[in-house]
């Protein structure tokens, strides 16, 4: 199977998951106890103010009414407007990504870079050093990332104030200060996925390793500094990749808690609010944005292994 034929496969199965996963959400959301016309007029407006406002809003309809005409204008681009804010969901959560998705890419870069570079080490060492970063691994992913964020956030934020312990910068605004207020949050949410990516390169470089034409390269008396960038790591990056797509979606749900924690204004802290606020279109929105990120995450490392392995192409 070509690259191309493998991505419109997945774009397909992607565009179907969508649809299942906005039915799901709209439904389970919909049967939660709650009013949204409360939330909008408080509780000094009279019955009749209540019934006004869930007819102009749509909500006396049928929920499989309502998921029909949501859907319907969701093909088109329109993700309805938020029943709190008046503005549409669509710009709502455009401007959370713009938080969510470098946290949960920064945090990815974190769990990659430390667990490959300690899984590497340890395939190579052994011994004592392995032990004690199989050890150091497990700790980070034994810790809760809330508990993390809030020691980070009160050590380094509160007592030695070297960084900010709420809040977000724009990049716009002042892109070292952006940075600043990502640092700890990024932190919180990667250390924990370091310890899965340490242990699958760890395994995939040791199974590398054994194999006959790396010993044979070794024999011959090649140095390893150069059989491991372009033999050993190479081969063993296919496992990794796979860990890595997993910690990226795995990333994605941990930014709901900690965004929540640094006061960052991401789509973590916007589902949290509108759920309070029992906002359906803004809680269904976020769910396809958060599902249309997994698609493509997935879907780019589809890709990754269609160019590293050619028999991904053949096999997929």
């Amino acid at each position: 199977m070509t690259v191309r034929r493998l991505i419109a496969r997945r774009l397909r199965v992607g565009l179907a998951l969508l649809v299942v996963v906005s039915a799901l959400t709209f439904v389970l959301v919909g049967l939660i106890p709650g009013d949204p016309a409360h939330s909008i007029l408080g509780n000094t407006a009279t019955p009749e103010q209540y019934a006004a406002l869930r007819e102009q809003l749509g909500l006396d309809r049928p929920l499989w009414a309502q998921y029909g005409t949501w859907l319907w204008d969701a093909l088109r681009g329109d993700l309805g407007d938020s029943l709190i804010a008046p503005q549409p969901v669509v710009s709502v959560l455009n401007a959370d990504l713009a938080v969510t998705l470098p946290l949960a890419l920064g945090a990815v870069l974190v769990s990659v870079t430390a667990g490959v570079a300690g899984g590497t080490l340890a395939a190579l060492r052994g011994g004592a050093v392995a032990r004690l970063i199989d050890l150091g691994a497990m700790i980070g992913l034994a810790l809760p990332s809330f508990w993390v964020a809030l020691m980070l956030s009160q050590y380094f934020g509160v007592q030695l104030r070297w960084l900010p312990a709420t809040g977000f910068t724009a990049l716009s605004v002042s892109p070292v200060d952006w940075l600043r207020s990502l640092l700890l949050p990024v932190i919180a949410v990667g250390i924990g996925g370091v310890a899965t990516v340490a242990k699958q390169t760890r395994d995939s470089v040791d199974d590398v390793l054994r194999q006959q034409y790396v010993q044979a390269l070794r024999i011959e008396g090649i140095p390893l500094r150069r059989v491991l960038p372009g033999h050993v790591l190479r081969n063993a990056a296919i496992p990794v990749l796979a860990t890595g797509g997993t910690q990226f979606v795995a990333a994605l749900g941990g930014t709901v808690i900690v965004e929540n924690v640094f006061a960052l204004p991401g789509l973590g802290s916007a589902v949290v609010q509108a759920a309070l606020e029992h906002d359906l279109p803004v809680i269904v929105g976020a769910a396809v944005y958060f599902c249309v990120i997994v698609v493509l995450a997935n879907l780019l490392v589809d890709v990754l292994f269609a160019l590293v392995d050619p028999k991904v192409r053949i096999g997929s």
